[in-house]
């Protein structure tokens, strides 16, 4: 296994530049290279005649190249080169922009594949920037071809050339982790034929029996981890809590908590005070506005009068404030101050809420990741909360939970998962459910268009800010990332895209608000800004001095402004069911009518099926299930670990495409099985696996001896 761990600075076409290079994409070695894996596939096995293909769509053309290419340069600076190309039904012209190199490239004579959209120009037909392969007789041309992730001085024919040359390299050192009789009892391909067709795929087939290989062994890696946490938890004795009476802080809730909230309530009474033979570790999964706040809050009360102090973790600083300021309120009536600590917090501040930490004299701190520091030490931590599971991992939980080993975890999330789906991924985890609204939460009426109703969308906008309202449009990109015009779409297993349009931006689209909408007062929030710029644009919208807050899914979680009645989601189809459903869930949440806008071009049936879906549902479990069915578990699976592999944690690569559900429930048995029966991973049988769980999981190594 070593050798396949070396620098790609020996790789054959790899020099320092290029090496820099591959190092932005997060490749240093042999096997970085190898598990780099295309993020979709454009299908070019169906060759069309230029007289049946249809117009502005990618396809393949099968052509012969009739004229030399003539140069010239445009009165911009350009080089344009033009030549024409032939079949047996008609003839087009090819046209490449700063490609002067194409002259000795195609020549009269010589049979290519070109794939790309074959357009009408002034009557002729023409297809600008094609993608090219030479034809050789006798030698057949792949149907699938990888699209992968590219950087300046990367481009695909380069990342190709590189990965075929790491495979030839590197096939030959893998040794395969999975025993041979797991892998014959769950009917799996290879390790090695896996990954050679992960990358160039012989056939449909072939790549889909190469992502269930890849994905059942991500599967199974994060299985034996949840199985490991799960015995360490049963070894630990839990935080003892006193009974207290709660009635003080019932006293003070402006309604009546639902029946669901009660017996939630009841849950974590029952694991903390009356039987905390281990810690407590339960998630609340519950609908978007069903109240899962407050059951974390009456945890945070009983912590507190049981004199130990609480950390509560949200996954943005937006959303660690909002719950500072609500549940700082609240409990300050009841003699409980709270500290904030997220990314922003000046640095004099965050010492002097070190020390207090630290000291015993603050009992409940408020925060972002800023609470996984190092430098944040609790003096008798007995409760930790972490909201929005979908945006943490196991990882990061057990980063603030390591703060103290008797604490009790409680995590909240807001993306109701199908019950059987739930008892995989939260293996670790008790589960308590919130099956209830709380009485006077509205309907959001729902509606899909597409671009033909912009003119009445904006009609509509302005509507609703005369009446008073405030609306969301949320995008799917930061700015424009299409700029190798590859398909952007992620791929299941039964699904190959050739979708390249080209899809709604903050930056650009906000532009056009302005310009349509000049009367309005509108912002654009995204990730990628300072947390004090994003901080100012959400109390602005808050506190209504914005009209229209132009956004990615940074709201997406918790985000709570009661004046807001209208929601648009632009490429909504480019969205999971769960994710659009949270969205929604930001309007409607105070006394205004509320509207959901789901604005999509897509002509797939599938995507019109899904969106159809948020139109007549409203129920996140039951919206949980129908998505289930129709995109299988992966996404479920990807969210669950959002981004744990820059926090060392676990990614899902190949398992978020996948939608074999049965295949989800085959490599989380086999784990529980192998962990019943090799609970260290000790057996020589299992050698290759404990190092490949020990790759992937690095926080939970610790639990391997």
């Amino acid at each position: 296994m070593l050798a396949i761990n070396k620098s790609i600075s020996g790789l054959n076409g790899v020099g320092k530049t290029r090496e820099a290079q591959l190092n932005k994409l997060g490749i240093y070695t042999l096997s970085d290279l190898v598990y780099f894996f295309p993020r979709a596939y454009e299908n070019r096995e169906n060759v069309f005649s230029l007289a049946t293909a249809p117009l502005d769509v990618g396809c393949s053309f099968m052509l012969t190249v009739a004229t030399e290419v003539k140069s010239i340069r445009t009165k911009n600076n350009m080089t344009l080169s033009k030549f024409r190309a032939y079949d047996d039904s008609d003839s087009v012209e090819i046209v490449f922009f700063n490609s002067p190199y194409v002259k000795d490239i195609f020549h009269t004579g010589a049979k290519f594949r070109f794939f790309g959209k074959l357009t009408a120009n002034k009557n002729a037909l023409q297809i600008v920037s094609p993608k090219y392969e030479a034809y050789v007789e006798g030698v057949e041309l792949p149907g699938l071809v990888p699209i992968y992730p590219l950087t300046n001085g990367i481009s695909s024919k380069i990342i190709d050339k590189i990965i075929k040359s790491a495979l030839l390299e590197a096939i030959p050192c893998i040794i395969d982790p999975l025993p041979d009789e797991i892998r014959l009892q769950n009917e799996l391909a290879t390790l090695s034929y896996s990954l050679k067709n992960i990358h160039f795929p012989e056939s449909q087939d072939a790549l889909r029996a190469s992502l269930k290989r890849l994905a059942f062994d991500e599967m199974l890696a994060f299985g034996i981890g949840i199985s490991f946490m799960s015995r360490y938890k049963k070894s630990v004795v839990g935080a003892k809590f006193f009974p207290c009476d709660l009635n003080p802080l019932t006293a003070l809730l402006p309604y009546e908590l639902t029946a669901s909230q009660k017996s939630v309530i009841n849950d974590i009474y029952r694991d903390t005070v009356l039987n905390p033979v281990s810690p407590m570790s339960r998630i609340i999964v519950g609908d978007v506005g069903s109240g899962k706040t407050i059951c974390a809050v009456y945890a945070i009360y009983i912590a507190i009068k049981s004199g130990f102090q609480v950390a509560l973790m949200a996954p943005t600083e937006i959303l660690a404030t909002q719950h500072y300021n609500d549940i700082s309120n609240l409990l300050s009536k009841l003699g409980i101050n709270s500290e904030l600590l997220i990314g922003s917090t000046s640095q004099k501040e965050k010492n002097r809420i070190y020390s207090s930490l630290s000291n015993g004299s603050a009992t409940l701190v408020i925060g972002t990741h800023a609470l996984i520091s190092d430098k944040v030490d609790f003096k008798n931590l007995g409760l930790v909360i972490t909201d929005e599971q979908h945006r943490f991992g196991v990882a990061q939980r057990a980063k603030l939970k390591d703060k103290s080993e008797h604490a009790h975890l409680l995590v909240m999330s807001a993306t109701p998962i199908p019950r059987t789906l739930a008892l995989t991924m939260y293996g670790d985890l008790d589960i308590s459910n919130i099956t209830e609204m709380p009485i006077g939460r509205q309907r959001v009426d729902t509606f899909v268009v597409d671009e033909g109703y912009r003119e009445r969308l904006l009609t509509f906008i302005s509507r609703q800010v005369e009446n008073g309202g405030q609306c969301y449009v949320v995008c799917p990109a930061i700015e424009d990332e299409n700029d190798d015009g590859d398909s952007i779409s992620p791929l299941s297993i039964n699904e190959f895209s050739n979708n390249n349009l080209k899809l709604k931006n903050v930056l650009e689209f906000t532009n056009f608000l302005k310009q349509k909408l000049p009367h309005l007062k509108i912002e654009f929030l995204h990730g990628r800004m300072k947390p004090s710029e994003k901080d100012d644009i959400m109390n602005r919208f808050s506190l209504g001095k914005l009209d229209l807050l132009v956004s990615t899914t940074v709201i997406e979680v918790g985000v709570n402004v009661p004046n807001a009645s209208l929601m648009i989601v632009e490429d909504a189809d480019r969205f999971g069911l769960s994710q659009l459903h949270q969205l929604r869930g930001r309007v409607g949440r105070g006394n205004r009518k509320s509207y959901c806008v789901l604005v999509s071009g897509s002509s797939s049936e599938k995507s019109r099926a899904r969106l159809e879906i948020m139109r007549t549902t409203y129920n996140g479990y039951e919206i949980a299930e129908k998505d289930l069915m129709l995109r299988g578990p992966g996404d479920f699976f990807a969210d669950s670990a959002y981004n744990m592999r820059q926090s060392g944690g676990f990614q899902f690569k190949i398992a978020k495409l996948c939608d074999d559900y049965e295949l989800f429930g085959m490599a989380f048995k086999t784990a529980k099985n192998i962990v019943e029966e090799d609970p260290d991973l000790s057996a020589e049988k299992h050698k290759y696996l404990k190092q490949e769980v020990e790759k992937y999981i690095s926080p939970l190594a610790s639990t391997i001896s």
